[in-house]
């Protein structure tokens, strides 16, 4: 499940309550204009013998656009305007095998299954409601792999500014893969770690909603950024506090990925608007060997007015591992090959 889930008897924050009986609302009409619910798929990863499968249950509504293709025509606002069926019934079929698993109170779909599969990208199926099923991709991780990416996504591999809430709600709302911009050079660096690590993970790890996951997919497609399993979050309170934190989003993933990939150490790419130094040192301090380098990206004068300022840490010296930066990916990629992370 991707949220703690109360434990009996625990106090659950009214607007959390609010919340829900709004989308039940939602669910019973669009249910009665004949809509039924669909899978949208997200791309998961998982060991030979297991794998996270990430998804989300939707009641989309209907396009109102000629285009085709996997998430064809869903802006912003289409994919926020979605209705999510809460506590669903998902059928995931892996290798033939059948697991019967249940959706949380957003309808995310965030669940570790038995499995038996090879190494690389691999393709499993979901449905819900006796519907068509519906392909996914996992990106299985070699017993023998020793190196993986992790990258966060605003202001690190595209430029958007999150922080500030006017623009923000329009690049969330409004704007779709085409208005967005790319950092320059971090494409050409992810794809250089991979070609030159193969078999090797890459996630990204953002705190952008779930609602965003088309636009995003389509826009890492269209600027070449390597694929790779999506970690996203989900808007809105949750049984005990008013709002997710994103910070606790991203530091409770990357313990996560430590525990489960406990032979592999991480190159982790951020930037120093959105406490990703912050993040990073913490992590990289707790567990100096499941880390190989941090690289963050320094954002230039503008932008880090328009993200509220800067939250870089001053002193990695308790890290231990190498720590730099750029103001692109250009940068970053020279300043990885000085310290041996990137083979010149």
């Amino acid at each position: 499940m991707s949220e703690t889930t109360p434990s009996p008897g625990a106090k659950v924050l009214w607007l959390a309550r609010l919340e829900y009986r709004f989308h039940a609302w939602r669910e019973r009409r669009a249910r009665r204009r004949g809509q039924r619910p669909t899978v949208a798929p997200f791309p998961g990863y998982g060991g030979v013998d297991w794998v996270r499968v990430l998804g989300r249950v939707l009641i989309v509504p209907p396009a109102r656009t000629t285009e085709s293709g996997e998430y064809a025509g869903v802006r912003g606002w289409r994919s926020f305007a979605s209705v999510p069926v809460g506590y669903a019934q998902v059928r995931v079929t892996i290798s033939g095998i059948e697991h019967e698993v249940v959706a949380d109170r957003g309808g995310v779909i965030d669940t570790v299954l038995p499995a038996a599969l090879e190494p690389g990208w691999q393709t499993v199926t979901m449905s819900v409601e006796g519907g068509e099923p519906v392909e996914t991709r996992l990106f299985v991780v070699a017993p023998e792999v020793r190196f993986g990416v992790i990258s966060d996504v605003d202001d690190t591999v595209m430029v958007t500014a999150l922080p500030r809430p006017l623009l923000a709600a329009w690049n969330s709302f409004v704007l779709d893969e085409h208005a967005r911009q790319p950092v320059p050079g971090m494409a050409v660096l992810a794809e250089r770690l991979v070609r030159d690590n193969p078999g090797s993970p890459f996630v990204y790890l953002s705190t952008g909603a779930w609602n965003i996951a088309p636009t995003l997919m389509r826009f890492l497609r269209r600027h070449v950024y390597p694929a790779g399993a999506i970690l996203l979050t989900d808007w809105g309170p949750t049984h005990d506090r008013w709002f997710r934190s994103g910070k606790d989003h991203k530091l409770e993933n990357l313990r996560r990925l430590g525990r489960e990939f406990p032979d592999v150490r991480w190159l982790l790419i951020g930037d120093d608007g959105q406490h990703d130094d912050e993040i990073y040192t913490t992590f990289t301090s707790e567990n100096p060997d499941n880390v190989i380098a941090v690289a963050i990206r320094r954002l230039s004068p503008a932008e880090a007015v328009l993200a509220g300022g800067r939250t870089a840490v001053n002193d990695h010296s308790a890290a231990a591992v190498p720590w730099v930066t750029g103001r692109d990916g250009a940068e970053l990629l020279d300043r990885l090959q000085a310290v041996g992370v990137v083979v010149s």
